[in-house]
């Protein structure tokens, strides 16, 4: 008998089941009641006592989903699990990591929290907002990189002339990485937001003639901002632009925007489902990589030889 299970909620059962084939094992049985006025309840359907549980949920709008994974936690202390790990590959609320503005809440402090009290033991999450993050946790946060699968991809495409770029000054640390692992240059966009999830003006930062342009973010939402850079990127003489993000949040009218921009593509990996039609938009798993972690978790292996940058 392993001695650990992997559990699956609601939003997440379709990563989950790769991770478990990928492991060789088959997912663990977990009940998950909803009643008529929303209210929800968890059980586990077979013991878990003395077992290593890793709960498998990111936690994307809406709050169900957050709400569902603490359920599980506290269900799985109280039936006398030996460890309860957190797997959330896509760990939401990340953006609010601190007071920009004066009264406005720390959500990401908050929902770290949460998760703190409710019992976790571990948290295993990919590409946090913020590195920083992490410092929240009283407890182990295994910080997995969605490089490990992007970095092979776009290496695959074999392009000519390639210039790593960033939309905006905030993510030139992870474009940065990128442009040293593959030896290229690397050119910023500079943007002005009057308000969230609109951008109002945008400045490229280097040179991109005659450029196969790949550009990095770590989440994509609306969309504004990468199609945006996207469109400047041509209008200043780029041959080719594509995309590579961590998170596929893709609200709203992103689909829409993604395919009238002049974005060639735009990849992302699994952490989240996409359910909408959009030709451009592709998804790489990162199933294989977070099965191997928990492998290692287990085993007390280091996990960082699996990180390319």
């Amino acid at each position: 008998m392993s001695s650990f299970l992997v559990f699956s909620g609601t939003a997440t059962q379709y990563l989950t089941e790769k991770i478990c084939k990928s492991l060789g094992v088959p997912p663990g049985q977990i009940n998950i009641t909803h009643f008529a006025d929303g209210e929800f309840s968890v059980s586990y359907e077979e013991s878990i006592r003395g077992r290593d549980v890793f709960l498998v949920q990111s936690t994307f709008p809406n709050s169900d989903n957050l709400m569902e994974l603490l359920l599980m936690i506290d269900a799985a202390k109280r039936a006398s699990a030996r460890s309860i790990n957190a797997v959330i590959p896509y760990f939401g609320w990340a953006r609010q990591d601190r007071k920009d503005k004066p009264r406005v809440a720390i959500g990401a402090k908050l929902v770290a929290d949460m998760l703190s009290v409710a019992g976790i033991s571990r948290l295993i999450t990919m590409d946090l907002h913020a590195d920083q993050e992490q410092g929240f946790f009283n407890v182990p946060v295994d910080h997995l990189y969605a490089s490990s699968v992007l970095l092979p991809y776009v290496k695959s495409l074999n392009l000519e002339n390639l210039v790593i770029a960033t939309p905006d000054v905030g993510g030139s640390k992870r474009a940065s990485a990128y442009s040293k692992y593959f030896g290229c240059p690397l050119v910023l966009c500079n943007k002005t937001r009057p308000r969230p999830n609109e951008v109002a003006s945008m400045q490229i930062i280097g040179d991109v003639e005659n450029a196969d342009v790949v550009l990095v973010d770590d989440m994509v939402d609306t969309a504004g901002t990468i199609t945006k850079a996207a469109d400047l990127m041509i209008e200043h003489g780029a041959r080719s632009v594509r995309a590579i993000a961590s998170h596929c949040v893709m609200s709203g009218s992103a689909s829409e925007r993604v395919q009238n921009s002049q974005l060639k593509e735009i990849v992302f990996t699994d952490s989240i489902p996409y359910s909408n039609r959009c030709a451009k938009v592709k998804q790489i798993s990162i199933a294989d990589l977070i099965a191997e972690t928990i492998r290692r978790v287990e085993d007390n292996e280091s996990i960082s030889s699996q990180y390319l940058i």
